[in-house]
Formats: C-alpha cells, structure tokens, sequence
C-alpha cells in the first residue's frame, strides 16, 4: 500500500497552512483516468478502496485523499489542518492539483454521495477537465434534506411503494395507537429499509415476534449514540464536519417528525460551525455541462432519494438516469460492480448493463446481520410468551 502513495505539496493560503496531499493512482494507461471520489464527507481513499482498485485492472484509477482525512490530514509540521482549510472549493481544487501532479488533461469524474458534490463542483470549477460524469447516490443542494424528508415518509409512512405498504401500515399503527416515539422508530426502520430491505422489514415489525428491548433496538441505539465517531484512515468526520455543517448544512433544523433526517445530526449541533452558505448553485450550473453525465440511485435508497438523482440527470444536458435494483445509498460501497460496469460503459460507449453482476461491496453484510439480530429478538420474543428463560436477547 505504501508504494502506491504519492503527495503533491498544497501551499499556504489565508485559510491553510502547507500540506501533503496524498493520493494513489493504479494501472496508468489503462484507460482515460478516472477519478473516483469517495463519500462521508470523511471516507477515506487509500486504504478503503484498495479491493476496487485491484478489482478494475483496465482502469487507470485515481483516488485523492480528502484533506483533513487519513494521509492528508496532518501540515507539513504534523499538525491537524485547521477548520479553516476545510471547504468545498479546496477539496474540488485539490482534485486538479493532483491531475496536473499526473499530467492528466481531462477524466472521467465518478463521484458518490458527498463525493457527487464534489464532483459536480469540479465540473463548476475545471470544465475543460471533464471527459464524462458518474455520480452515484448524488446530492444537489444543500436542501436536499426536504426531499430526503418527503421520500421515506412516502415510502414507509403513507405506504405508496408497493413493496413497503404492509410495514407502513405497522408503523403508522405503532405511533398511532400504540404510542411508539416516531423519532427513534423512524431511524430504525429506514435503516433497516435501507440495508435490508422490505421483507427483513417486516419480519422486524411483526407485533407477535417483535422483541422492542431486543438486539435490534439496542445495536441501533448503540450505533446513534456513537454519533460520526472516527477510525484513522477509514472515517474521519472530526475536520471535515466543519464543511459539511457550515457549507452543505448536515445538520438541518429539526421538523420533529417521523423520518426526520436531522434526528440522526442533532449531536452535530454546537460541535460545528452553523450553516452559512454551499459554494455552488448546482442546479444553475448542470445545464452548461457539455459531458454525458449518468446519474445512479439504488432501489432502496433514504439517504439521497431517487427524486433528486432524477431532477439531477434532467438538468444536465446529457444527463441520464440509471436505477440499481436491490440496494439502498452508495453503489460505490453496496455494489461496486455495478459502478465499474457503468464506468465501463461510459469509456466505450456501450450500452449500460448491469444484468448478472456479483454483489461485494463492502455493506453487502449488513443485511444477513440485520437478519440474524432480528432472528434472535423473534426467538427471545416467542420464549418469553412461553414462559421459558429468554437467550441471547
């Protein structure tokens, strides 16, 4: 891993001190680079992503670690960057530094979630750079989070997408009438959505089997309290929340409704700068793109919902929609054999096919583990009806 690790030295600006940026490239030559962009805002490059490089052999493969991440965390002294040097416009032009550290005039920009924005901007900011656009899992504004609001309630409140009504009706029945708190309830079961799908879903719903003191419970209120949390070199939000809070507002004001995504940010709040302003007006500038620009969407996906993915390809003047069936947010992380066939198709033209491709990606085992938490709350559930000591809940 070492060996595939370059920098190319950023200088002092008002806002940051010198730094290294790190970055890896893989099978130069291969084909025009691409450039992948990670999401988070805070996922690392270099040592996530080390499975899809080795995975895509006729890729020329571009990855910058994200400043204020993993390799590109630290000054040249070994000090933290400060939150200052933490903002859109200088992760996107970091992305250009690097091009020209490799003497790349144009690639292809593949960018997922937060990675899309990033970009989106780098075609605001470095046009003639662009040969074509990915964006997987894509946002567009900082206020998506009203669409984000508007689709789960759809999908798991009212019950309009078809696979979803039965556990709709359950949750509506819970809140309603049962006086389950909506906020908790809400990120439990779109998370469970999300990573599991509808029938997992149900099974967890299910009045005769559910366990609500159980694992499932548990694990998620676990993981919430853990908040953003850190792992050097995989996920590093404590530098880069400065960003997303003050320029992409991660921490929206709460509505106090079921499927409020700010429900799952609150502990952002007074940690990080306040929402100010984003650094582009996206929706104004996709039209002047001149690249073909394919927009994917998982089936499942809560977290940047197909209505902006949509919205998204229409503005873009050759823009087009990609659905990927069976999967919630990120393609680069739930089925990265479906973006590389994507990129793939987009360097040869071909049409795009994401027929019979094998599942790796790394959240692919989210589902059998949601599956076996709730296998055992439903055992632990039917025991304690029975009168017998419970186990394992």
């Amino acid at each position: 891993m070492a060996r595939e690790i370059r920098t190319v030295r950023r200088p002092a600006s008002t806002d940051s001190p010198e730094f290294d940026l790190a970055y890896v490239r893989v099978h130069r030559g291969a084909s025009i680079p691409v450039v992948v962009i990670p999401g988070g805002p805070g996922l690392g490059s270099v040592r996530v992503y080390g499975g899809l490089r080795r995975s895509a052999p006729d890729l020329d493969i571009v990855m910058v670690e994200h400043r204020g991440v993993g390799y590109s965390r630290h000054d040249v002294t070994g000090a933290d960057l400060p939150a200052s040097a933490m903002t859109v416009t200088a992760a996107v032009d970091d992305i250009a530094a690097v091009l020209d550290a490799e003497h790349v005039d144009r690639a292809i920009i593949v960018g997922s979630s937060y990675g899309t924005y990033l970009a989106q901007g780098f075609g605001v900011r470095h046009p003639a750079r662009v040969q074509a656009m990915v964006l997987d899992s894509t946002l567009l504004s900082a206020e998506d989070h009203h669409d984000v609001r508007a689709h789960a309630r759809r999908v798991l409140w009212e019950g309009d997408h078809g696979t979803t009504a039965t556990a709709a009706r359950r949750i509506r029945r819970m809140v309603e009438k049962e006086g389950a708190d909506p906020l908790p309830l809400g990120a439990v079961t779109a998370s469970i959505y999300e990573f599991a799908g509808a029938a997992r879903l149900e099974r967890y719903l299910d009045p005769r089997g559910r366990h609500p003191a159980g694992l499932v419970d548990r694990t998620f209120r676990a993981v919430r309290a853990r908040g953003t949390g850190s792992m050097p070199y995989v996920m590093e939000f404590g530098l880069v929340g400065n960003l997303a809070t003050r320029e992409l507002q991660y921490a929206p004001a709460p509505d106090g409704r079921i499927f409020d995504p700010a429900y799952l940010t609150t502990e952002l709040v007074g940690r990080f700068p306040a929402y100010e302003r984003e650094p582009f007006d996206l929706p104004a500038s996709l039209p002047r793109f001149d690249w073909p620009v394919v927009v994917l969407a998982g089936e499942r996906d809560l977290t940047t919902p197909a209505a902006v993915a949509k919205r998204t390809a229409g503005l873009a003047r050759y823009g087009r929609y990609v659905r990927v069936p069976d999967i919630g947010h990120s393609v680069l992380d739930s089925h990265p054999e479906a973006l590389l066939a994507v990129i793939r198709a987009v360097l040869s033209g071909a049409p795009i096919s994401l027929r019979g491709l094998r599942r790796r990606g790394a959240t692919r085992h989210l589902a059998p583990a949601i599956g076996g938490l709730i296998a055992l709350d439903r055992l632990t559930a039917s025991l304690l009806r029975a009168g017998q000591p419970a186990v394992g809940g």
